[in-house]
């Protein structure tokens, strides 16, 4: 179902001068709680008018998917006990077993439709993720179905993983679920412990997930037999002190994982979005010391800006999913309620991405529609933006990356943005990679908004 929303008129090219690095990047730095890998921004006043009619969306994205191209893929299980006032995804919180086979039967159906209608020939993947939401809420007999599902419709790259996102509750509680992952082939467990402030907790409608639960959900996690274990954290809360972060970070050192990934707080489309206005940059940049302080002490390593801290250090942290989407800028298709789809320039929305209801979604996959609520096919500085902000997860961008991906040289491409960024010392190239120093991963929100289009850059510049 589309939403009712108000014709798109088209913003006016800034002039050179407005769109000048400086500018630009000061604008970044204001915006510091929306200048961020989540691209685009403003999607009415930026990219609104790229928007392709309904009748054309299996047209333009057969053209999207390359034939020859291996893409990642990413299965949306949008339930959770109870939504965190600080979530900003597609999430449902009523959950009955009625409900969760509806939506596992339409989950294998879509990836159906999309195989027989869009991509027509048997093609390969490089990652499978399966997010949410919190899937291993769900019975594990329904996760192993849709991985062997995904293995009877794709063709396997070599180094492909299946990764998985679980709660402290649910790992501790349910040992059972977890060991049903790893006989399937899910190799990554991913498990969002947050914050261990009991007062947090609470604030934040987080507080089923008790600082007791850590320790046995691991434990249960290693005797599942997992290649990898991932601990989230989140920082930026306007309530969050430096001594608050410490904590939590020490509690997961103290998990041993292979992987701590630190997630900054992203306010816009929470219930706390208006704490955003007390929480400046400063703050969160006293955080990121923190854990820059913490982690590589503990044995965890990052480059400046890369918010996955590994003690491998052959590994890069990330899903094989994640990972070829930010180093090499892979397809990835989406798969489930409000699930996101990038190829070729074409960026797609599934439905319920805005309104998080599953009625319009489950009546589309009922019907033999494929449930995208928006399609875009977006202009090629827009793809480029796209690529760019997500090479951010690693805190820079692979030169012969972008170079295939859009025939054409980054630095070139971006010349003033570039010169301004290296005579700064705010990014420098190393290995063939752009990259943030540390100046730069202080500095994130103005470096990332250089790589913007022009019409997200006029619309930074335009906020007061």
């Amino acid at each position: 179902m589309e939403t009712a929303l108000s014709p798109h008129v088209p913003l006016p090219l800034p002039t050179t001068a407005i769109l000048s690095p400086e500018r630009v990047f000061d604008a970044g730095m204001r915006a510091h709680h929306i200048a961020n890998t989540a691209y685009p921004i403003a999607h009415h006043k930026t990219i609104w008018q790229h928007r392709v009619d309904r009748n054309d969306h299996t047209a333009v994205l057969r053209r999207a998917f390359s034939p020859h191209e291996p893409f990642g893929l990413y299965a949306h299980i949008p339930f959770c006990e109870r939504r965190c006032k600080f979530c900003e995804y597609t999430v449902v919180d009523h959950h009955d077993p009625e409900v969760e086979a509806q939506y596992h039967d339409a989950l294998l159906r879509e990836i159906d439709l999309w195989a027989d209608h869009v991509l027509r020939t048997r093609r390969t993947l490089v990652g499978f993720d399966i997010g949410g939401g919190t899937p291993s809420l769900i019975e594990p007999e329904r996760i192993v179905q849709l991985v062997e599902h995904v293995r009877s419709r794709f063709d396997l790259a070599p180094g492909f993983g299946i990764s998985i996102e679980t709660t402290p509750k649910v790992a501790a509680l349910f040992p059972e679920r977890l060991r049903a992952y790893p006989a399937c082939g899910i190799d990554r467990i991913s498990m969002g412990l947050q914050m261990v402030n009991p007062r947090l907790l609470r604030a934040y409608d987080r507080d089923l997930h008790r600082v007791g639960f850590n320790r046995p959900a691991v434990d249960n996690m290693r005797t599942a037999g997992f290649s990898t274990i991932n601990i989230d954290l989140m920082y930026g809360f306007a309530r969050q002190s430096p001594q608050d972060f410490r904590a939590s970070l020490r509690a997961a050192v103290d998990l041993d994982p292979e992987v701590i990934t630190l997630y900054r707080m992203r306010y816009k489309g929470t219930r706390v979005q208006a704490e955003a206005e007390g929480v400046t940059l400063d703050h969160v940049m006293a955080l990121y010391d923190v854990a820059r302080e913490v982690l590589p002490s503990a044995g965890y390593g990052a480059p400046p800006g890369k918010n996955a801290f590994t003690k491998r250090p052959e590994d890069p942290g990330t899903s094989a999913y994640l990972t070829r989407r930010v180093v090499d800028g892979a397809p990835y298709l989406g798969v489930g309620l409000g699930a996101q789809t990038f190829a070729g320039n074409v960026l797609a929305y599934g439905l319920g991405a805005a309104s998080k209801r599953l009625d319009p979604y489950l009546r589309a996959v009922a019907e033999s529609r494929l449930p995208v609520q928006d399609l875009y096919d977006l202009p090629e500085h827009e793809a480029m933006a796209k690529m760019i902000a997500v090479s951010f997860y690693f805190g820079a961008v692979r030169l012969a990356s972008f170079r295939h991906r859009f025939a054409r040289d980054l630095l070139d491409g971006f010349a003033a943005e570039t010169h301004f960024l290296l005579r700064r010392g705010l990014m420098t190239v190393d290995g063939g990679e752009l990259r943030l120093t540390e100046a730069g991963a202080h500095a994130f929100p103005g470096v990332v908004a250089l790589f913007y289009s022009p019409a997200v850059k006029s619309h930074l510049l335009s906020l007061p």
